[in-house]
């Protein structure tokens, strides 16, 4: 049997938090659960570039009897992301044992911090909206969002040649969700069936024009007075999100630190003490950087 020890104490306090902290992030994510993540066990640091691949663009010619074929120049592109944000969240814990005998403590102080990481997530994946250039914004700013504002978005994306079989995403914010949760063609179930019915009793919306929509606090806003909704219709492949992992602290540093790891996310724990507060010491952070990947893929939509 093992001798139970203050050293794997403190590394099955960690483990523990770290198993508990990346389902309560993902959990509260929206966006970031929507894009393409990007992830890799490998070690990096502030500043450096993740290199996404983006297919070439192919062309198909008539084979004419006793021609040759024609090579094309598939030159694979490349679209950098930088980690630019090591985002973090910290807090003490003054008796860090009772963790393990209560474990509803442990939700009572990770559950915050995994927020914060969210929210923090959220409001840089939704600030690329102006980053959508390639195809011009519809709706307009003040104005309440309309199934035709919807259409033109679908329209934009599919004249875009996104794929049929690719996840097509509208995430807007509540007053435009309100909007379209009001419409009689979304929201009666004798025009909309039992996805009317939805929208009515349990409030969610569904899918609307091939588009998934969803609902977040974090859409950006612009403007004063009558301030503009910036709302985001994409696909996938869009946007992407490259996380990557932070070093371990020295050992012999009075630091301890685990990984928690799933679905092409990641973070990082460490545990140290502090002797002004004579408390254990959390920060739960992670290493990101978020950027657009495929810009006529994207279409702001505004309201």
């Amino acid at each position: 049997m093992a001798i139970i020890t203050s050293a794997n104490l403190a590394n099955a306090i960690v483990k523990l938090v770290a198993a508990d902290a990346l389902p309560a992030l993902m959990g509260n994510l929206v966006m970031g659960n929507l894009v393409n993540r990007d992830f890799e066990p490998t070690l990096a640091q502030a500043g450096d570039t993740v290199n996404v691949p983006i297919p070439p663009v192919m062309t198909a010619t008539n084979l004419i009897e006793g021609a040759s074929v024609v090579a094309q120049n598939a030159n694979v592109g490349n679209a950098q992301i930088v980690l630019s944000t090591h985002a973090e969240a910290t807090f003490q814990i003054p008796d860090v044992t009772k963790i393990i005998a209560v474990p509803d403590l442990l939700k009572l102080y990770m559950q915050p911090a995994m927020i914060a990481l969210a929210e923090k997530v959220e409001s840089d994946l939704l600030n690329l909206y102006a980053q959508f250039t390639a195809n011009t914004p519809v709706g307009t700013g003040g104005a309440a969002i309309t199934e035709a504002v919807v259409d033109s978005a679908e329209t934009a994306l599919f004249n875009a040649k996104v794929p049929a079989s690719e996840g097509r995403f509208l995430v807007v914010d509540s007053n435009a969700y309100g909007a379209l949760r009001q419409n009689p063609r979304f929201s009666e179930y004798q025009k909309a069936g039992d996805a009317g019915l939805r929208a009515l009793i349990d409030g969610t919306l569904g899918k609307i024009k091939d588009f998934y929509v969803f609902r977040s606090q974090f859409v950006a806003k612009t403007g004063t007075g009558p301030t503009t909704t910036n709302n985001l219709a994409f696909a996938r492949s869009a946007i992407g999100l490259a996380v990557r992992r932070l070093p371990k602290p020295l050992p012999g540093t009075g630091a301890i630190a685990e990984y928690a790891e799933l679905g092409n996310f990641g973070m990082r724990v460490v545990m140290s003490y502090q002797p002004n507060t004579l408390a254990q010491q959390f920060t739960v952070d992670m290493l990101y950087g978020c950027g657009v990947l495929r810009n006529n893929f994207g279409v702001q939509v505004r309201s």
